[in-house]
């Protein structure tokens, strides 16, 4: 072999390694800059925790269950549900504030998320530093309906007979700083009237609305949406800003003697503080890709729940206005966790 060649040939012998150990190099860059990893590990390598901070059968539960089906098969892994009920909420939250910020475990969140600050003096968590919103996928009104032996049929006959009769009227709610009884005492306050509220802690609350104990009732329309059409109860209006058609034909409470009132529950993902920004990325496009399915629409708005798609910015600055709406409703209303 000419001698040219044998160093042509030991040339490339000695580069050989080189190339190799440069190739694997860039091979790495790209796994620590493609979307969706933390270091080397490819996300998520392991199944995801989906906490529940209410009990199965509620509506949250039916929330995070039809999400983590979805999102399970959009991320290649289990996300998994587990529920962790207790004060109001505070019980499950606590439990992610406290975890790694790796993706691994998420919290499913409604209002009482806004609310919780407000009503317990103090928080074993900061809700707005401990965590990082993700996205914010729905907003469910309430439907404002009362027994028919208070014999009133809209909004306006509801406040007219509050303020003839003062102390005379009481709704029932789900218990103290509760979305239903904060919505009645936005409503009472707005209207300039007193509602007498009756908390309640299990199912005796729709038995006694029913028997006709309980007057008035602010709730997620679901929760009496059969006996509105039995007609064992009236629904005065929903809490929307407009009126809706289904499931429920029902003008809103603000075209209905009650101008600019407007109380809904929203419903939305968090997750620790701190989350990676390609892992955040690919769980923001895996929640907006489920909530885009038309199936998964489907069944939100057949629970009266309609979606509204925002991202981790626009969700933290919905969270932090929603905190300081309801602070002042918390306060008036003497509501108090222990």
């Amino acid at each position: 072999m000419p001698s040219r060649n044998r160093s042509r040939a030991r040339c490339r012998t000695a580069l050989a390694p080189l190339a190799g150990a440069l190739l694997a190099t860039l091979a790495t860059v790209a796994t620590l800059w493609s979307p969706g990893t933390i270091g080397q590990e490819r996300w998520p390598a392991r199944p995801i925790q989906l906490i529940a901070p209410l009990s199965t059968g509620t509506t949250i539960d039916f929330v995070a269950r039809l999400y983590a089906e979805r999102l399970s098969a959009a991320l290649g892994q289990s996300v998994v549900v587990q529920n962790r009920p207790g004060a109001g909420g505070t019980i499950a939250a606590q439990s992610v504030a406290r975890a790694a910020p790796d993706g691994y475990t998420i919290l499913i969140v409604n209002s009482q998320h806004s609310i919780n600050p407000s009503l317990y003096p103090s928080l074993p968590y900061d809700t707005l530093l401990d965590f990082s919103a993700v996205a914010m996928i729905a907003e469910a009104p309430s439907v404002i309906a009362v027994h028919p032996s208070l014999g009133v049929k809209s909004i306006r006959e509801l406040i007219e007979l509050a303020r003839a009769r003062p102390g005379s009227v009481n709704y029932g709610s789900a218990g103290v700083g509760t979305t239903t009884h904060l919505g009645g005492a936005a409503f009472a306050a707005r209207a300039g009237i007193e509602l007498v509220h009756v908390p309640y802690k299990g199912p005796e609350l729709l038995t006694d609305l029913l028997a006709g104990r309980v007057s008035v009732i602010f709730v997620p329309i679901p929760f009496v949406l059969q006996q509105i059409r039995d007609g064992k109860l009236i629904a005065l209006a929903v809490t929307s800003r407009e009126g809706m058609k289904a499931p429920l034909e029902t003008g809103s409470v603000a075209d209905s003697g009650l101008p600019g009132f407007e109380y809904a529950t929203y419903y939305g993902f968090v997750a620790p503080a701190k989350v990676p920004a390609p892992v955040m990325s690919t769980l923001v496009r895996a929640i907006n890709q489920a909530t885009a399915d038309r199936e998964v629409r489907a069944r939100l708005e057949a629970q009266a729940m309609f979606p509204r798609e925002l991202g981790p910015a626009a969700f933290d600055a919905w969270i932090r206005a929603d905190m300081d709406r309801i602070a002042p409703v918390v306060r008036a209303s003497g509501a108090r966790a222990n």
